[in-house]
């Protein structure tokens, strides 16, 4: 099958599609509270300044997810489409990546 012509994809793959693109979602939307909670709700322990950090991590992250969800969606969408393999995925490794900053920064709040 040639990369320039499209066919609607079996339906079954386009929900899966949909389905990953909602679980990144919501990877996004627990990682907005978690930064929010942090900044907002969290007794001061470290500092105010820390918090912000912290939370501003993960509100970052969680953006960061968002659209690279869309962007994820669409190109593997496309990809199906035109009948081509599906393209490489970076929005796994930059969300490992903000996931261990955070986790580091919740280290190094939990020991001050």
């Amino acid at each position: 099958m040639s990369g320039d012509t499209e066919t609607e994809p079996d339906y079954r793959f386009t929900l899966a599609n949909e389905r990953t693109f909602l679980a990144w979602i919501r990877t996004a939307l627990a990682l907005l509270a978690g930064g929010v909670a942090v900044s907002q709700f969290s007794l001061p322990r470290g500092g105010s300044a820390f918090h912000g950090v912290f939370g501003a991590v993960c509100i970052l992250l969680a953006a960061l997810v968002a659209v690279g969800a869309l962007l994820r969606w669409r190109s593997v969408q496309s990809a199906m489409r035109r009948g081509v393999p599906l393209p490489a995925s970076r929005l796994a490794p930059a969300v490992v990546g903000g996931v261990c900053l955070a986790a580091a920064l919740g280290v190094v709040w939990a020991a001050t």
